[in-house]
């Protein structure tokens, strides 16, 4: 058996809004609305709709034999829900075809895995229900954020069901080793972990549109020529990329669309290669062997590490001091901080703040909004003061805590008799100014003449004021001459 596993990561963060130090404990919203709004819906209008087009019509057009994989964020969704519905049906259009998975992940695609066991389960069980409740197929198959993996995550993962997981096919990892062949967890071998060959992927995902690349213009006939070469006994080409590689990191006009819909076509008439989703190669294939992975790795960068996420000490202090409310936000059982929680968790974050300007400066600066990394520190480290505020008001500990927790809430209270009571007296001002009117316009007509509809007196004496400064003023004129 010879496959070809395609998978796709679908995800948009959350962005925050500019957050000044001086909103710090007055002003509890974070989110730039307008922009992640206008991103979601051009992201979607460039990627998503077309791209799930072209797969339904491929998936058709194929009776079934061409199949992909999507694993969507908790935070994606959420999005689609608020911005883009219509993306969401799109989906489920796909996920009635029968040919096409839904991986799990962190529901916040978050990096708990390396931090916090709890919440990481709790993340990608909340994630896990989201996905059976809309697709309405439950993940067999885990992705973690970033394709990030350790032994020690393999053993969570496969403590909470999942038959299969995939990861980056680092180099110093596999050595001489090739990611085309089905691998399990060093320590629980029920795993299976499926490898994604990076040289591949990233053709597509990273090099399409390079000119300068010796191998410009890739077509599906060069693409599928390559496939053709590789090793006979080599039983699976993991191809793994963001979805937004199609219309939005490879624009349309670069041809990346043609190349997606004519590469089943190619596959299937100049080589034997089929196409199969993640859980079908866990389950067809048998593992070669373990692979040992001590310390985590991703996806990301040159290094395939977590460097791009950790890697400085802006990173390590913004997410260890997060976390460190972990314990306080599972007490609160605040919907509000909840929705907070998870949303600060999001991995963008952290890699905003990356200062890796020399190795991989230009993918880092091209998903960045801020202005630097430190910008990005600065306005995370505000929004997560004021969070902490807020959740130490909602837990307190500590008799420093209970006192602060108490003042807020007086402060707050009032703050919501001030808003009450100016309101009101803005209604009651309102009201007689209405009045003073409606006297005014009925005792106009009054001053303006007498009862017997002669001019009033104060008239009289402003006509009479005139005559006589008339007069004045001729005289004047007559000694000048």
């Amino acid at each position: 058996m010879r496959t070809i596993c395609l998978y796709f990561q679908v995800h948009q963060p959350f962005r925050f809004r500019r957050y000044r130090f001086f909103d710090i404990g007055n002003e509890h919203y974070y989110y730039d609305d307008y922009t992640n709004e206008s991103i979601l819906r051009k992201v979607a209008d460039k990627c998503y709709l077309p791209a799930n087009k072209i797969l339904l019509e491929m998936i058709k057009k194929h009776e079934g034999k061409f199949k992909v994989a999507f694993s969507i964020s908790g935070v994606a969704l959420d999005q689609f829900e608020l911005y883009a519905p219509d993306v969401i049906e799109s989906f489920k259009k796909l996920a009635r075809t029968g040919s096409v998975e839904f991986l799990a992940e962190t529901n916040a695609h978050s990096l708990a895995s390396l931090k916090d066991k709890f919440e990481f389960e709790k993340q990608v069980n909340e994630h896990v229900r989201k996905v059976t409740k809309l697709f309405g197929q439950k993940p067999t198959v885990f992705r973690n954020t970033e394709l990030v993996y350790s032994d020690e995550i393999g053993v969570m993962v496969a403590d909470m069901g999942f038959e299969a997981m995939l990861t980056e096919g680092a180099k110093h990892i596999l050595g001489w080793k090739s990611p085309n062949y089905l691998y399990c967890n060093a320590i629980n071998p029920k795993l299976k972990i499926l490898l994604k060959n990076f040289t591949l992927s990233d053709d597509i995902a990273f090099r399409f549109s390079n000119k300068g690349w010796h191998e410009y213009p890739l077509t599906t006939e060069k693409y599928v020529g390559w496939l053709n070469k590789l090793d006979k006994k080599e039983e699976t080409v993991n191809l793994f990329m963001d979805y937004e590689t199609f219309g939005e990191h490879q624009w349309a006009e670069t041809g990346i669309f043609e190349f997606l819909k004519n590469l089943p076509e190619t596959v299937f008439k100049s080589s034997k290669y089929s196409f199969s989703t993640p859980s079908e190669v866990a389950r067809n294939l048998q593992p070669v062997s373990a692979i040992n992975v001590n310390y985590p790795i991703s996806w990301a960068d040159e290094e395939r590490d977590i460097t791009a996420w950790l890697g400085n000490e802006m990173q390590q202090e913004a997410f260890n001091k997060l976390y460190e409310l972990s314990g306080k936000i599972s007490r609160a059982n605040d919907p509000i901080l909840e929705k907070d929680w998870n949303y600060l968790q999001v991995s963008d974050h952290f890699y905003y703040m990356c200062t890796k300007f020399f190795s991989d400066g230009a993918v880092h600066s091209y998903f960045n909004p801020y202005h630097s990394p430190y910008d990005a520190f600065i306005n995370y480290m505000n929004i997560l003061s004021d969070f902490i505020i807020r959740v130490d008001a909602a837990v307190p500990e500590t008799n420093k805590e209970q006192e602060i927790a108490n003042l807020t809430s007086i402060i707050n209270e009032k703050d919501e008799l001030i808003a009450k009571y100016s309101a009101e007296l803005e209604r009651l001002i309102s009201g007689e100014s209405v009045q003073e009117t409606k006297k005014t316009k009925k005792t106009l007509p009054k001053a303006k003449s007498s009862k017997r509809g002669r001019p009033s007196k104060k008239i009289q004496k402003s006509k009479a004021t005139t005559r006589v400064s008339n007069k004045l003023n001729k005289k004047s004129k007559t000694r000048k001459k």
